[in-house]
């Protein structure tokens, strides 16, 4: 543990997360190696101290320790910068030049961002690992040195080799000890504690007194995403500590230094907008659902009446037209026509035993209730997005709900559209 305290003190790390804690440790293991490492973590974690680390600890500690970011230097000079060049090997080289490889000799390089390197400077960054040779720019003269390789990327690497980014062979040769550096969103109370030293930091830079942060303001600070990490953290501390004349910063006064689309690590919530759009979406849904059912037994239970009574001496037309006026609740007397048919005659018609029929027999034991909430949805999804060939915002229009519902409803069903 204490080897662990001066580590971070000689070094300016600053927290006691376990997963930090670990990072750190493993460095220190590896250190006593020669194998490749691969620092991995977000932009501004502080990646960057691991390969001190690792180099302090080693054998190698009184070589010499070259960083390069891989992401600044062009793709037309970085084999240049890294394996060196002969004069005349392309315009520009006026003379001789040797590269980081060969100056690191003995000791250590880091390359940081080392996704960024074009596949032809990969393919020599794997030669060099493997063989420990490498050819400068113009020559034909193979050198030989003795490097270790410290590589950070802030990027998935397996990602990046998937799509072809980045070799394969490359990446497993430089993940021989992988070291994950957490990010700050994950690191707890650390978040607080480096506040306070980059408040005191500054405080010391720029004569004043230190910040300090209200209670209210400590939950903020440890509810906020920091997609920055420590570097944006360290940002944020230096702003608040030249603008602001109070030194009690509360929590209004450090959200109007967060970005405005605030992100937390707490869960998700709806707000009380879109609960009640929601809500009123499924509610229109239902509505519709249960109307068109009981409009489905509305019609069966008028075919069955039709088929007892045998027709009552209209033709079929006649039927369809009042079994249709009847859903809707319209009049059948309007439909027909006849306004010499009295109320009387027609209920004195519909008492009258029904002559049997030959052709029909009565169905009403055998429908049965066959529709379901689910199915019926299913149904009406399908008609509205055939109607419209397949154009979701017009179905979502034509069922009264909204588009993220209807994508929502085409998921949960599985439909094949």
């Amino acid at each position: 543990m204490s080897d662990l305290i001066s580590i971070k003190q000689r070094f300016g790390i600053i927290g006691n997360n376990s997963a930090l804690n670990r990072a750190i440790e493993i460095a220190l293991q590896v250190a006593l190696t020669d194998l490749s490492v691969l620092v991995t973590g977000e932009s501004g974690t502080g990646k960057e101290s691991f390969p001190k680390i690792i180099h302090h600890y080693s054998s190698r500690k009184h070589g010499s320790y070259i960083a390069v970011n891989c992401g600044a230097i062009p793709e037309g000079t970085i084999d240049s910068e890294l394996f060196g060049h002969e004069k005349g090997s392309f315009t520009g080289a006026t003379d001789s030049r040797k590269g980081y490889f060969e100056v690191a000799d003995g000791g250590t390089i880091f390359l940081d961002e080392v996704a960024e390197l074009p596949l032809s400077t990969q393919v020599r960054l794997l030669r060099v690992l493997e063989t420990g040779e490498f050819i400068r720019v113009g020559s034909s003269k193979v050198i030989k040195t003795d490097v270790r390789v410290i590589a950070a990327s802030n990027v998935d690497l397996n990602t990046a080799v998937s799509s072809g980014r980045f070799r394969e062979d490359l990446f497993y040769r430089l993940n021989t000890v992988p070291v994950k550096v957490p990010p700050l969103r994950d690191r707890g109370e650390d978040i607080v504690l480096l506040f306070r030293k980059f408040a005191v930091d500054f405080a010391e830079k720029y004569r004043m007194p230190a910040v300090r942060l209200t209670d209210e303001a400590r939950l903020v600070l440890l509810s906020y995403h920091w997609p920055g990490n420590v570097r944006q953290l360290k940002n944020i501390t230096e702003q608040i500590s030249i603008i602001e004349t109070g030194r009690e910063i509360n929590a209004e006064r450090l959200k109007s230094y967060l970005p405005a689309d605030l992100k937390t690590n707490l869960p998700a919530l709806m707000t009380s907008k879109e609960e009640a759009l929601f809500s009123s979406e499924r509610e229109i849904l239902y509505k519709i659902l249960f109307d068109m059912k009981s409009d489905m037994n509305d019609l069966k239970k008028l075919v069955l009446d039709i088929i007892r009574d045998g027709g009552g001496g209209m033709s079929f037309d006649e039927r369809s037209t009042r079994t249709i006026r009847g859903l809707i609740g319209g009049d059948d007397e309007d439909v027909v026509g006849d306004d010499s048919r009295s109320e009387e005659d027609h209920s004195a018609r519909l008492s009258r035993p029904s002559p049997p029929h030959p052709d029909i027999e009565d169905t009403e034991e055998v429908v049965e209730e066959s529709l379901s909430l689910e199915s019926i949805e299913v149904e009406m999804i399908k008609k509205a997005l055939e109607k419209h060939n397949g154009k979701r915002k017009l179905a979502a229009r034509e069922l009264g709900i909204s588009e993220r519902t209807l994508y929502r409803k085409i998921k949960l069903y599985d439909l094949d559209i």
